[in-house]
């Protein structure tokens, strides 16, 4: 494919605000500099040559970090820094780095048994002298001969001796008070042997390759990449490090949202899907006939983002992102609705039964009547009604599938599948979503016809994780609530006398006839986890505080029967307690139950706690979520503060970090080494602007000046990303 040609003036990128990023010594090169700049160098071989860290208990160490050439060390950042300290400014208890010399050293003969060797130095700086204590090292007697400098990191234990904690030999000198780096390590080779090696091979920043191209710097006023590494590793001034910092974070940020970009550009190039846009006679009589309810104004402009896209012959890949209880199923209904007007099939995909089961229950209760035939598949369905219900979706007959993962499984075969919706689609790695892909007919060419496809999670994602996540995706917020929706108050509860006045609150409700909640972090008791487990809190409730109740028990150990019953009992009402693991985090939808009780709420996250909370509220009546925690914990009461989950999102975000919201990252997805959200979220959207523009630009980065971009991202993320895109 051949790029657009450049603009006027070259490849000058506009539109992303220039952020001024420069450090003392290391200054952004001047427009006519960076014009007169090379495109390409050669890449030096000296950052692949081998780190050669020895002895081999220290290179098993540095290979265990990822160091094995001098280029990984290079890459290798601090993750602080503290004083280096002259011998004369030392006092008793400072735990400091010093540079010295050594004068004398020997080892200390041992008298009493058990107690480790000693190896005692006399080292000098231009200070002062002092006594250096090795331990449980003989060999460094013979190592650290006399006039050795040595960098000391330890503990001054007054009396002119220092206890040594980490040492490493080096050649430079460090001046009283400078800041000295501290490197992420780990047993075999300390923070300080790290520094020795980078101090060591400081040489080979000047061989590092400016990835960037020179205009595009320029344009964004960057500093050149080895300038940033300098200024990270050996900063002159307090600002150098977090301006270095923010340029080589900027270069992870782009490289992601390149890489992610391609992909979608690749998928959306390589699949062709089944134009959906005919007329709709089903989802238009569904629409003004059968739901009982008034559509809030985002599910309306929901569906209108999905009709459009549904038209294209390029496959749907949208993102429907909803507060709880915002509509997002009555907007996955309508995708699929507008696949039968079509004679087509759709499936919606769930990750748990107990999902897959409430989701088919909702699509019942909003297509009142036989306006379209469904069934529901999971590992639990029978082999004979298995055996109908294929047969019945192969020939045609069959237009809507909900399910679990059961759906992809190769024997499930489609007659006419057009749009695939998958809930909670985080659960689901990317090889089963791609199976659904396979699932599509052949079209009048012969080629394979991909479903639309309708991600939905009910866990509000601050833009700062949805640009680095989901990228390739289009998103649709669902943030207003369906009218008549009553607020939820949350209080946090703490001691026996709060907690007796929340059995009473409760009981008021259960006599007011409607229902509540119990929710336990364990199944079972456990010694080695001290918190209520919902089979004994389930027997202490039915002959204790709800003993004149109807009280059930749901958790995810139960037979899939038994859990069925338990639920249907409980949204019957026959149930007015239910005691229940985090298994009713989603799916459950029972609109006479007004209050929730959880117990140990400090074990949840904000996040599953907002979708606990979700479960109530859901009717007119008001409702209220007791928490039983500390009151000092912040996760807790800014749930007792908020209710807007995306609010709730980003201070989750700000109080954990980007890795520990995310949980397990989803396969294909890398944590970020430089950038730290949601601190970086400038940066994030600068680098999202810029990839976009790149990609419009020069969709295969088959531009001379974007060859080293090439090679970057090859490096970080492998030869596979740099696939072609189809024209």
């Amino acid at each position: 494919m051949t790029p657009r040609a450049p603009t006027a003036n070259g490849l000058h990128y506009t539109g992303i605000r220039p952020v001024p990023m420069s450090f003392a010594g290391v200054e952004p090169l001047s427009a006519e500099q960076l014009a007169d700049a090379p495109l390409h160098w050669p890449r030096p071989s000296r950052l692949r040559t081998a780190l050669g860290v020895k002895p081999p208990r220290a290179e098993r160490a540095a290979r265990a970090l990822g160091l094995e050439t001098v280029g990984d060390l290079l890459e290798h950042l601090p993750w602080e820094r503290r004083e280096a300290r002259t011998i004369v400014e030392l006092a008793t208890g400072d735990t400091a780095t010093v540079v010295v010399e050594v004068q004398v050293i020997k080892a200390r003969p041992v008298r009493r048994r058990g107690m480790r060797p000693l190896v005692e130095a006399t080292v000098a700086d231009s200070t002062g002298v002092m006594k250096a204590v090795f331990f449980n090292q003989p060999w460094l007697e013979r190592k650290y001969s006399a006039g050795t400098r040595l960098m000391l990191h330890g503990t001054y234990r007054g009396r002119n001796s220092f206890s040594v904690q980490a040492h490493a030999a080096t050649q430079d000198a460090i001046g009283g008070r400078a800041l000295v780096a501290h490197y992420p390590a780990s047993q075999g080779i300390s923070s300080t042997q790290l520094l020795a090696l980078m101090r060591a091979h400081q040489g080979a920043l000047d061989d590092v390759v400016e990835p960037l191209p020179a205009r595009l710097r320029s344009g964004q006023r960057l500093p050149d990449r080895r300038g940033a590494l300098i200024a990270v590793h050996f900063p002159d001034q307090p600002e150098d490090e977090p301006a270095g910092r923010r340029r080589l974070a900027f270069d992870e940020l782009l490289l992601a949202q390149l890489t992610t970009m391609r992909r979608r550009e690749r998928r959306r190039r390589s699949l062709v899907a089944q134009p959906l846009d005919a007329a709709s006679p089903i989802s238009n009589r569904w629409l003004a006939e059968s739901l009982p309810f008034v559509l809030t104004a985002d599910q309306r402009a929901a569906m209108a983002d999905v009709r459009k896209d549904l038209a294209a012959r390029r496959p749907m890949q949208r993102l429907l992102m909803g507060e709880v209880g915002s509509g997002k199923t009555v907007v996955a209904l309508f995708a699929m609705l507008r696949a039968v007007d079509h004679g087509a099939q759709a499936v919606l995909m769930a990750p748990t039964e107990t999902l897959a089961e409430q989701h088919f229950a909702t699509l019942q209760t909003l297509m009142p009547g036989a306006l379209v035939s469904a069934e529901l598949l999971t590992g639990s369905t029978p082999a004979a009604r298995r055996r109908g219900l294929l047969g019945r979706l192969a020939s045609g007959e069959l237009a809507l599938l909900v399910g679990t993962h059961a759906v992809i499984e190769e024997q499930v075969e489609f007659a006419r599948l057009a749009v695939a919706v998958v809930d909670e689609q985080h659960r689901f790695g990317v090889r089963q979503r791609s199976a659904l892909d396979r699932k599509g007919p052949l079209g009048n060419a012969g080629e394979r016809l991909a479903p639309h496809v309708l991600h939905m999670t009910a866990t509000p994602i601050p833009r700062t994780l949805a640009l680095s996540l989901y990228g390739d995706l289009d998103v649709t917020v669902l943030r207003e609530l369906p009218q008549g929706r009553r607020p939820i108050t949350t209080h946090l509860v703490s001691g026996e006398r709060e907690r007796a006045r929340a059995y009473e609150r409760i009981r008021e409700e259960l006599r007011a006839g409607r229902q509540a909640f119990v929710v336990c972090p364990l199944v079972e008791e456990s010694e080695a986890l001290q918190a209520r487990a919902a089979t004994v809190e389930f027997e202490r409730l039915v002959a204790g505080e709800f003993r004149d109740f109807r009280v059930s028990l749901l958790h995810g150990q139960l037979r899939p029967k038994a859990k069925q019953e338990a639920m249907a009992a409980f949204a019957a009402g026959s149930a007015d307690v239910l005691v229940a693991t985090s298994v009713i985090e989603v799916g459950i939808d029972v609109p006479n139950a007004t209050v929730m009780l959880v117990e140990d709420a400090d074990r949840y996250g904000i996040s599953q706690l907002h979708q606990l909370r979700g479960r109530i509220g859901r009717g007119s009546d008001p409702s209220v979520c007791l928490l039983f925690g500390s009151r000092e914990s912040r996760r807790l009461r800014a749930l007792a503060e908020h209710s807007d989950g995306f609010t709730l999102a980003e201070i989750d975000l700000r109080l954990r970090g980007e890795g520990e919201v995310i949980g397990t990252r989803q396969s294909g997805i890398a944590g970020f080494r430089v950038a730290r959200l949601p601190d970086d979220q400038e940066l994030l959207e600068r680098a999202h602007r810029l990839a976009q523009e790149l990609i419009e630009l020069d969709p295969e980065l088959i531009a001379p000046e974007h060859r080293l971009l090439v090679d970057a991202l090859a490096e970080v993320y492998g030869e596979a990303e740099l696939e072609p895109i189809p024209g």
